[in-house]
């Protein structure tokens, strides 16, 4: 039998045919990936992760010798150029150390904060000055970076935004305001807050690189769900100067629209759900093998559409409908996979990490206090509807 690229009759593929991607890695990338995962694969690692996964709740890590590890080979933001303490590689690379990270316990968040997007940002629209100052140490693992954008009553609302940034004569700034829900706040050195610089329906927004350590910042923990603090930062006057924006003043909006698809390829939220799949696989009993299949098969899916964005990023082009498509597929199987792994694991599978008795040092447990997250990081999954409804669909 002969097969082509041909749809099924009424099916129109979102690319055509002859430009769908060849995802699979040629044998150099292929050696990347063998090379990074033998490292956060090694002794010294996993002995930190180790570690890490038995801090009690309210507990989290700060800078991690894992990262410097990266760092010193130029694989913690192996995408960026060796001046700024990179790999000189591309999103594929970028894509395999985050990936690898997670499937080898080490905790991503401060990575995907500091590298892939704040870091992203200054690469792509920072000035020279600021990609020398802020780059290096977020590459080598030495400082930490993180995202001010979401605000009490706001959001990720941009148009509701409150934080303003006054002029304060010689291009200098003044930022007053609260944001909401931030993580890493009480290790990060710099942030990277939006604020609105012109008042209106559509305001202007700017986009300011915030050192977390000046008079006027107070940072307040939150609880929440997750083993991750979230933090309430309040911001009272603190005066930046026009080396400390990215971009053009106005020009937030814009930025964060098309940059933030950079983190929505789903690698990093598969990664998770595999982690927890992979997890119980030696536990499945005979009645329970056509479920776990289904949910392998799906996951499996869900890896092959987030790896397409991956090779359409690295060729250049940014979609916002095949973005949307990844992250909302990938995180929508969050909840079923960790509700499979309960009922595997029974009522143990509710125990905590502190508990001595807990399968897995209560990695299901986590799971499913995490799953619901997965849905609302990077997007809610009704915002990535709507944009697969109105751009590609042409529903609305």
């Amino acid at each position: 039998m002969t097969t082509t690229n041909t749809p099924p009759a009424g099916i129109t593929p979102h690319l055509p045919a002859t430009d769908v991607p060849d995802t699979r890695p040629h044998p150099g990338r292929r050696a990347f990936r063998r090379e990074v995962r033998a490292l956060l694969r090694s002794s010294e690692v996993q002995e930190e992760v180790d570690r890490v996964r038995r801090f009690p709740p309210g507990q989290e890590p700060g800078l991690l010798t894992t990262y410097r590890l990266l760092g010193e080979r130029g694989w913690l933001a192996p995408s960026w150029p060796t001046r700024y303490g990179g790999a000189g590689l591309g999103h594929h690379e970028s894509s395999v150390v985050t990936e690898e990270m997670i499937l080898a316990g080490v905790p991503d968040d401060a990575h995907v904060l500091s590298v892939d997007i704040v870091g992203r940002f200054v690469l792509d629209s920072g000035t020279d000055a600021q990609r020398e100052r802020l780059l290096p140490p977020l590459a080598r693992g030495e400082q930490i970076a993180t995202v001010l954008f979401t605000e009490p009553q706001a959001g990720s609302d941009l148009g509701r935004l409150t934080t303003r940034a006054e002029p304060d004569g010689d291009g200098a700034w003044r930022l007053y305001g609260t944001k909401v829900f931030n993580q890493k706040s009480g290790f990060a050195d710099t942030a990277l807050c939006a604020a609105i610089t012109v008042p209106g329906t559509m305001p202007g927004i700017g986009l300011f690189l915030l050192p977390l350590r000046s008079p006027g910042v107070t940072i307040r923990t939150l609880p929440n769900l997750t083993d991750d603090a979230f933090c309430e930062i309040s911001i009272d006057g603190v005066r930046l100067t026009r080396e400390d924006v990215v971009g053009e003043v106005d020009d937030g909006w814009r930025l964060m629209n098309e940059l933030l698809l950079l983190e929505r390829t789903g690698i990093d939220f598969h990664a998770k759900i595999r982690h927890w799949l992979d997890s119980v696989a030696g536990a499945v009993p005979e009645g329970l093998r056509e479920r776990y299949a289904a949910l392998d098969a799906r996951l499996a899916a869900g890896h092959a559409l987030a790896w397409r964005m991956v090779t359409e990023l690295d060729a250049g082009r940014t979609d916002p409908v095949l973005a949307a498509m990844a992250k909302w597929y990938v995180t929508e199987q969050a909840r079923e996979v960790a509700r499979f792994c309960l009922e595997l694991r029974g009522r143990d599978g509710l125990l905590t990490n502190q508990d001595p008795e807990a399968p897995d040092l209560g990695r299901i447990e986590r799971a499913l206090r995490y799953a619901p997250t997965l849905t609302l990081a990077s997007g809610t999954s009704e915002v990535m509807l709507r944009a697969i409804a109105t751009s590609h669909l042409e529903l609305l």
